[in-house]
């Protein structure tokens, strides 16, 4: 499954690959592109090992926030 989420708070490089690297770490997600230009984060998922609640929580824990 695939979802697009708006995401504040990102201002650089840095911070699209801090968001990656903490959701390519979750056992269900199989893809990740983070953009801070568009501040947009893409992710590939597959819902019965991962929710899209858990997903936004740990990009919350970066520091950042889900747009709903």
């Amino acid at each position: 499954m695939k979802n697009e989420l708006q995401v504040s708070g990102m201002s650089c490089g840095g911070c699209e690959l801090l968001v990656k690297e903490a959701l390519e770490e979750q056992k269900g997600v199989t893809l990740v592109e983070a953009s801070y230009r568009k501040g947009v984060v893409a992710i590939d998922y597959e819902p019965e090992m991962i929710t899209m609640e858990t997903v936004k929580a740990v990009i919350e824990q970066q520091g950042f926030r889900v747009q709903e």
